[in-house]
């Protein structure tokens, strides 16, 4: 997944984060992203990534906060095809709250 990757699709920012992603880019390219009232959808494989994303939500909800809003997070299940291999996914799908 690389050291964090965004994705625009249609109206929806999707964000690929792993283990290595900074937090605080992730909080900022979600901040970003809802100022400008997309959906943002996070992505991650592995306890070490997820660990990262919620940070980076959590800075996300900070940088936000301010002007009055909040996030909150629907996770759900997908799956991924990485060399040859199906792999479970966690998407974080964060909304305004």
């Amino acid at each position: 997944m690389g050291n964090g990757v965004a994705v625009v699709l249609n109206n929806t920012q999707e964000l690929k984060v792993s283990s290595k992603s900074n937090p605080n880019s992730i909080g900022g390219a979600i901040a970003g992203a809802i100022r400008e009232n997309k959906d943002v959808v996070v992505s991650v494989i592995g306890a070490g990534a997820m660990n990262q994303a919620m940070k980076g939500i959590a800075i996300a909800n900070g940088f936000l906060a301010p002007n009055g809003i909040r996030l909150s997070v629907v996770p759900g299940f997908g799956s991924v095809e990485i060399d040859g291999e199906n792999r479970t996914i966690i998407n974080l799908e964060l909304r305004r709250f």
